[in-house]
């Protein structure tokens, strides 16, 4: 790839390139061969030669597509002469590639930060107090035990927080048991040093049914009570709260191995360069957190489609690999039985930004997933019994997918963007621009500029020094997300409300 340049041609096969900057018909580029015979809007892309209607065109290495007519090389190549080669369910065959054997580690050679040991073995990166509650009739009443907390307790806890959501009244089967899972997942987190649930007393999400989904829990770190059957609800929150408290001020951050790191992946309002800087920022970090024994989850099943077979080529069995083909068909039926276009175009604002196909979307999205071999697929809410590159089901959604991540295990998501949101989840959440105009415009926003390789930045010491970064958040280096208390989650909601 080359840079510093208005025109990066990706990949030695492609036939498009993507422009760095708004370009001007009649500019030329000798070193492609190329004059502009259009305007090229930053990100967008340009035919680096003739094509006849109907011609494949490759980006990143591979097909994205095909034209609508003929192309002239200089053309600008957007949704007016490019669209989608997919169509219909496909049938996959297992073609495992060679796995790269990363270099032995040491003990001595995996690197370290600084993080709680739980009870039960599992470490957590923050010491929060988490409210959880059974359904959306008491949002209220968890966002007012936390605020009373932050005024009473304040510095006890990393954060006192209420995870809010519209759900557990009036849902059935499926809906019912995801909000239930998710919910279960959450309460479990490592990273919270204790947790609150409040329930009603009515809903359908019952309080005994959501703890028995959770299963074994600390008892001395869990409080909950329905708030039909207390005095005043929000006094016994906060009662609940303090009789924990001690055993935070307890919890003591201590050096532990990278190789307890789960990372989650999410890309949100991507825009062209997201999958040249920022998306391959965030592969290499699933390339080094897997090669020092830790875990990386990739989500978003959608976003797969298109590119899904490079994916099944690296499951690390045959059993993996049908179990990854399950997790595309499924979203794809999915799809089906709403009556929705399986492959349906990248949104309005991924297109502004310069994406045509869901192909080229797709191919972009993956690299956050790096060279690492697949070693788990999970469905959705289901937590994580293997380390290495974890596939997880979910939908694009930022919210979504991102709450999912969280639910599965993930101490931290690595969010990419290319267009910018204030968006923050359950656990901290790292936002890298893809551009520098991004990173400059919203600091208050972004907490790495992947930008920087587009203005000559070597790749590899930029995933150096974010990796490093990443290692100061897990001990305690706080997110924008967190300074600017943007903490949401929500529920996949796939079936029917009475």
């Amino acid at each position: 790839m080359s840079v510093q340049t208005a025109l990066i041609k990706i990949h030695c096969t492609d036939n498009v390139a993507v422009a760095t900057r708004d370009l001007q018909a009649g500019e030329s580029f000798p070193e492609l061969g190329i004059s502009l015979t259009t305007d090229i809007p930053r990100g967008h892309k340009v035919a680096l030669v003739d094509l006849p209607e109907d011609s494949n065109i490759v980006k990143y290495g591979f097909v994205i597509g095909g034209t609508t007519a003929a192309v002239a090389a200089g053309e600008h190549v957007h949704s007016h002469n490019l669209k989608t080669r997919l169509s219909g369910q496909l049938e996959y065959q297992y073609s495992p590639i060679a796995a790269v054997s990363a270099p032995a580690k040491t003990a001595s050679d995996v690197p370290t930060f600084m993080g709680y040991r739980r009870k039960n073995g599992k470490v957590g990166i923050r010491n929060e107090v988490w409210i959880i509650n059974t359904v959306g009739c008491v949002n209220r009443t968890a966002q007012r035990v936390a605020e009373e907390c932050e005024k009473r307790f304040k510095g006890q806890a990393d954060a006192f927080l209420p995870f809010t959501h519209p759900f557990g009244c009036s849902q059935l089967g499926d809906d019912l048991k995801d909000t239930q899972k998710v919910l279960a997942a959450l309460a479990g987190h490592p990273n919270a040093g204790a947790v609150l649930i409040v329930g009603l007393g009515c809903e359908n999400n019952q309080l005994d049914k959501l703890l028995a989904a959770a299963g074994e829990l600390d008892p001395e770190r869990i409080r909950y009570y329905n708030s039909q059957q207390v005095g005043d609800e929000v006094e016994q929150g906060i009662e609940a709260i303090a009789e924990m408290l001690p055993l935070l001020a307890n919890d003591k951050r201590e050096p532990v191995p990278a190789s307890e790191l789960v990372l989650g992946m999410k890309c949100g309002g991507s825009d062209a360069f997201s999958g040249i800087t920022a998306n391959p920022l965030v592969g290499r970090m699933s390339d080094k957190i897997t090669a020092v024994g830790g875990t990386a989850i990739l989500t978003e099943t959608p976003e797969m489609f298109g590119a899904e077979q490079i994916l099944m080529n690296r499951a690390t069995t045959e059993g993996i690999f049908t179990q990854i083909v399950d997790l595309v068909q499924e979203f794809k039926q999915y799809f089906i039985a709403h009556n929705q276009p399986i492959y349906e175009n990248p949104s309005p604002g991924n297109k502004a930004g310069g994406l045509t196909t869901l192909e080229e979307k797709s191919l972009g999205a993956i690299q956050k997933g790096g060279q690492a071999i697949v070693t788990e697929v999970l469905d959705y809410g289901a937590p994580l019994s293997k380390k290495g590159l974890v596939l997880l089901q979910a939908p694009g959604n930022d919210a979504v997918s991102s709450t999912a991540l969280a639910a599965s295990g993930a101490h931290m998501v690595l969010f990419t963007t290319g267009r910018g949101t204030p968006l923050g989840f359950p656990v901290p959440t790292v936002k890298i621009a893809s551009n520098p105009d991004l990173a400059e415009r919203k600091p208050h926003w972004i907490d790495f500029n992947a930008g920087r390789i587009l203005q000559g930045e070597d790749p590899e010491a930029c995933a150096n020094d974010f990796f490093q970064q990443l290692l100061e958040i897990a001990s305690g280096q706080p997110t924008k997300n967190e300074i600017n208390q943007t903490r949401e989650i929500a529920i996949w909601k796939r079936g029917v409300t009475l």
